[in-house]
């Protein structure tokens, strides 16, 4: 009743409209920045790839298990990330990950034997545990859940952004700072893309709030207007039997049925992102600086897509068709891009498609867990979600990989990908709708 109450008295003084629109335009950009500087160290290694293999004497295959290495460490950390954050805030567990993700990705610019690349790929996969998990999380602090799908998808909306600042980028450091000051390019790629990571971490311990009580930029009125939303639905989620603690978190079949989702998801984009640079280069693009801009492309349709498709989810309160649509997408573009390498606007038209549905599978799958999860529940569940689903990630690399050095082509391992999106879009489809679609 208090909370009823005080709902009412805020809502002549501020609409939901406005409330929510504050709190986006003061927390999104900055969480978007994070994530942008994140996934470049993430995914840079995809650009670097192309000198790194032949001075360090790497294979196809190693370069993927490389790559994948990062989610063994994901998945051994991301959950006692995201309880320690329900601990100590999200200020100081998003600084400390930022600074040491951006520390250890400068490391690669050092790597000289393939075990040390194969270590820093692990250790950064430990550093960056519980970032993504941790915003989800963080979300549902701020925005109820009708409005959380948007939200997430702005958000995941960094990874494509960082393919579209970050590919030109790369290319032209690759281009123009090789043999400067004795290093190579790739190792100046690692080197300049892992400051703002560092700068960012900083930034976070004075900028960020951990959640509205400490929100001074809000009144008293659009606090408890947010409050009340929250209150209100967490006490609806544990009515319809959502779990609320980690005993019940894990023994819910819907947490299971998730993390198969995204382990398919993870396979769909990491794929893209890991393979992207090489698929367009297969295309007969000329120098990185080239490939960079051709790359851009998927990544900017995927930027802008994948937010529509969130609000358009938002306003019908549908997920399932929401979240089968894209990997439908991503099946229908990679295996389209395999028969078109003739046709180099038709390949890039379709892998264009592929990206937008990989990345719209990331925004929308993480804004379901929230409509049965609260609490402990939610920040374990979530955590263990995307670590466990996340191995996606090291599989789709490797396995790519190993395809590229026993065939000498990648289009096997991208045809497997889009098998795994089917697979994807089929398991999204048994989620009961009663649960998903509010």
């Amino acid at each position: 009743m208090e909370f009823e109450s005080l709902r009412t008295s805020a809502a002549h003084s501020v609409s939901d409209r406005d409330v929510y629109q504050k709190v986006a335009l003061r927390v999104m950009p900055f969480l978007m920045v994070c994530y942008v500087t994140a996934y470049l160290d993430r995914i840079n290694i995809g650009f670097a790839k192309f000198r790194m293999l032949t001075n360090l004497g790497l294979s196809d295959s190693a370069y993927g298990l490389g790559a994948g290495l990062f989610f063994i460490g994901y998945l051994l950390f991301e959950v006692p990330s995201n309880i320690l954050m329900v601990r100590i805030g999200a200020r100081k567990t998003v600084s400390r990950i930022m600074i040491l993700w951006g520390v250890i990705s400068a490391g690669f610019a050092f790597v000289s034997t393939p075990t040390q690349f194969y270590v820093l790929r692990f250790l950064l996969g430990v550093a960056e545990a519980g970032f993504y998990p941790g915003i989800i999380l963080y979300l549902t602090y701020w925005f109820p859940s009708a409005r959380r799908a948007k939200m997430v998808a702005l958000f995941v909306g960094a990874v494509p952004l960082a393919g579209m600042v970050g590919s030109p980028i790369s290319g032209a450091i690759l281009s123009s700072m090789d043999g400067v000051g004795g290093l190579a390019g790739w190792q100046w790629l690692f080197l300049l893309e892992a400051m703002p990571s560092v700068v960012m971490g900083l930034i976070a311990l004075a900028l960020l709030d951990d959640d509205p009580k400490r929100a001074k930029w809000l009144s008293d009125g659009e606090r408890h207007a947010i409050e009340a939303d929250l209150d209100a639905e967490q006490k609806a989620t544990i009515d319809d039997g959502g779990s609320h603690t980690l005993s019940t978190m894990l023994c819910d079949r819907k947490v299971w049925h998730m993390t198969l989702i995204c382990f398919c998801s993870a396979i769909c984009s990491y794929g893209v992102s890991f393979w992207l640079p090489t698929l367009v280069a297969q295309l007969g693009v000329g120098n990185p600086l080239q490939v960079g801009f051709y790359t851009a492309i998927p990544f900017t349709a995927a930027f802008i897509l994948m937010y529509l498709i969130g609000r358009s989810s938002d306003q019908r309160r549908e997920r399932r068709w929401h979240l089968v649509g894209p990997f439908l997408c991503v099946s229908a573009g990679l295996t389209s891009s395999v028969y078109l390498h003739d046709s180099p606007f038709g390949a890039m038209a379709a892998l264009s498609v592929a990206a937008v549905g990989a990345y719209s599978t990331t925004s929308m799958l993480f804004s379901i867990p929230g409509l049965f999860l609260s609490g402990v529940g939610m920040a374990a569940g979530v955590a263990m979600i995307n670590s466990l689903g996340g191995l996606g990630g090291f599989v789709s690399p490797y396995v790519v990989g190993t395809i590229k050095d026993l065939t000498g082509s990648t289009n096997n391992g991208v045809l497997f990908i889009a098998c795994m999106a089917i697979v994807g879009a089929a398991l999204t489809w048994a989620l009961p709708k009663k649960i998903v679609n509010r």
